[in-house]
C-alpha cells in the first residue's frame, strides 16, 4: 500500500472510531484510554534537583512592614499545647548605666507552641528595658526568686491560668505572679493596632507586667488622646490612639 493510501485508511479509521480493542485492566481513573501492559516502558525516575538560588526572598523570608517597622511572621497557633511550661534557659542583665531598681523576672514558654523561646525572651527583655517602659532595670534569670513570670501560653492554657477571670481564649492576663501572654494574640495582634503587631507586642508586655508592678486599669482620657498603657487596648481603644508605652515621651 502506498503512503497516500495508508494515510487515507488511517484517517477513515479515525473518523469511524474503528480501533483495535484495548484490553481490560487497572489504570488511572482519570484516563479515558489505558495502554496495554506490553506497551509500558521501563522508566527510571530521577528526582528533580532543587532550583538554583535566585537571590529573591522566599515567602518565609518576606516580612511585612507597618508603621516603618518590620513585622513578625505569622504562624499557626494551636488551640492547646502541652499544658507545661519550659523556662527559657540563661539570663540577661539590664543595660549598663541605668539607675532604676533591679527586678528579677523569668520567661517561660508552653511546650508545643510554634515560637522560638529564646527570641521571645529577647523581645520581652528589650521591651521591659526600653527607656519608655516602667523605669526599672529588669534582669532575666532562669531560677531563684523572681517578682514576675512572663509566660507565653496557648489559648487553652491562658484560660486555665487566668481563672477566675474569663479570657475567652482571646485575651491575656496577670494572675498568680504571671503575666500570661496569649499566644494567639501575640501572633496576630488586635484590631486597634492593625498590621502593627510589633507595637502590640510592646503594649501587651508592658500592660500585663504593669499589673505585676501594682498598676490597675485606666480609662481613655478623651477621644483622639493617646491611650494609657493600662487601658485595656486589646478589647478596644475606646476612642483613644494606640500607645504601647508607660512613658512614651521619654
Amino acid at each position: 500500500m502506498s503512503i497516500s493510501a495508508s494515510l487515507v485508511v488511517g484517517v477513515s479509521a479515525l473518523l469511524s472510531g474503528h480501533f483495535a480493542p484495548v484490553p481490560d485492566g487497572p489504570g488511572p481513573a482519570s484516563d479515558g484510554l489505558a495502554p496495554t501492559q506490553a506497551a509500558l516502558p521501563q522508566v527510571t525516575v530521577v528526582p528533580t534537583p532543587p532550583p538554583e538560588p535566585t537571590g529573591k526572598p522566599t515567602p518565609e523570608q518576606t516580612f511585612l512592614l507597618a508603621n516603618g517597622r518590620r513585622q513578625p511572621l505569622k504562624v499557626t497557633v494551636p488551640r492547646s499545647a502541652s499544658g507545661r511550661y519550659a523556662v527559657v534557659p540563661g539570663g540577661a542583665r539590664p543595660p549598663a548605666g541605668g539607675k532604676g531598681k533591679v527586678i528579677r523576672y523569668l520567661v517561660e514558654v508552653e511546650r508545643g507552641l510554634p515560637f522560638d523561646a529564646r527570641a521571645f525572651a529577647d523581645e520581652v527583655h528589650r521591651i521591659l528595658n526600653d527607656r519608655r517602659s516602667w523605669g526599672f532595670r529588669f534582669q532575666r534569670v532562669a531560677r531563684g526568686p523572681v517578682k514576675i513570670r512572663v509566660s507565653l501560653s496557648s489559648p487553652a492554657m491562658t484560660d486555665r491560668r487566668c481563672r477566675p477571670m474569663i479570657t475567652f481564649g482571646a485575651l491575656s492576663c496577670w494572675n498568680g505572679g504571671r503575666a500570661v501572654i496569649n499566644a494567639t494574640r501575640w501572633n496576630i495582634g488586635t484590631r486597634g493596632y492593625g498590621r502593627d503587631v510589633a507595637s502590640y507586642h510592646e503594649y501587651v508586655i508592658n500592660h500585663e507586667v504593669g499589673h505585676g508592678l501594682g498598676h490597675g486599669h485606666e480609662p481613655c482620657p478623651g477621644p483622639g488622646r493617646r491611650a494609657p498603657v493600662m487601658l485595656q487596648q486589646t478589647k478596644s481603644l475606646y476612642g483613644c490612639r494606640p500607645n504601647p508605652w508607660p512613658s512614651p515621651g521619654r
